[in-house]
């Protein structure tokens, strides 16, 4: 469910970032396609509150610097370690494919950080994009760190779609993909979200904080070399000073790859 208020801060946002510069009420009237009186106590309340100005009189509104310090501030609290943009880095260097680590987001998993490939064919993905836990490899590399309990009440909530062409489609094949995962070292997804993506990832606990960290791109370039990237991955994080489980620091390929 979308709160639509708390959607259209977010949109207006969005569009002051796309412009750059000020706008007038039926600036973002239009723009958005927002009635006028809804746009008015959206601007209003922001400028009230300091997170939007006129840079000069009439002339229209933007975001004030209140929104960096508040970010900054959360930023701050929450950041990834520098060692790890170091890990990305490589990663893509090495394997040529989009880089990113992902975080839990209810039913789905959140893109924290991402260096996309430099292929002008490749996982296009930005910070903040959202996917399935269940149907990804950055989202089952997440629900490993689950106990058992946890996932099945968090399987039990989602609405399984044939989204490619090996999407799972049951809490029991989405158990059965993790629990291989956890043998194996490392999670896989071979065009079970997306045709001709495959994902390989491998779970990162920060504290407390269950993350993911994955690699995407085509399955024409991938498939093939699915193991390869894992034990690359894994060794990079290793050598970052990351822990890692020890039997990750051996990784295998069984029977069963889906």
């Amino acid at each position: 469910m979308i709160v639509r208020q708390a959607a259209n801060v977010l949109e207006l946002l969005q569009f002051f970032a796309e412009t750059r510069k000020p706008a007038t009420l039926p600036d973002v009237s239009e723009a958005m396609g927002w009635p006028r009186s809804s746009t008015y106590n959206l601007l209003t309340t922001l400028a009230e509150l300091g997170f939007l100005y006129e840079p000069r009189p009439r002339a229209g509104y933007y975001p004030s610097t209140q929104w960096i310090t508040l970010v900054n501030r959360l930023a701050e609290a929450d950041m990834l370690p520098d060692a790890l943009d170091g890990v990305l880095a490589e990663l893509v260097e090495v394997t040529g494919e989009t880089v990113a680590v992902a975080a839990p987001a209810r039913l789905n998993a959140v893109f924290l950080d991402v260096v996309e490939s430099p292929s002008s064919i490749r996982f296009a993905a930005r910070v903040g994009d959202q996917v399935p836990l269940h149907a990804t490899a950055s989202g089952r590399a997440i629900l490993e760190q689950y106990s058992a309990r946890e996932r099945a009440t968090l399987l039990n909530k989602v609405k399984y779609e044939q989204y490619a062409e090996c999407s799972l489609m049951s809490a029991e094949q989405v158990e059965k993909q993790v629990a291989l995962g956890a043998r194996r070292g490392w999670h896989e997804n071979i065009e079970g979200h997306d045709a001709d993506l495959t994902g390989v990832a491998v779970p990162l606990r920060l504290a407390d904080r269950p993350l993911a960290v994955v690699v995407g791109g085509p399955t024409s370039r991938m498939r093939e070399k699915v193991p390869e990237i894992a034990r690359t991955m894994l060794a990079a994080l290793g050598q970052a000073g990351f822990a890692l489980d020890a039997a990750r620091l051996s990784v295998n390929d069984p029977a069963g790859r889906t």
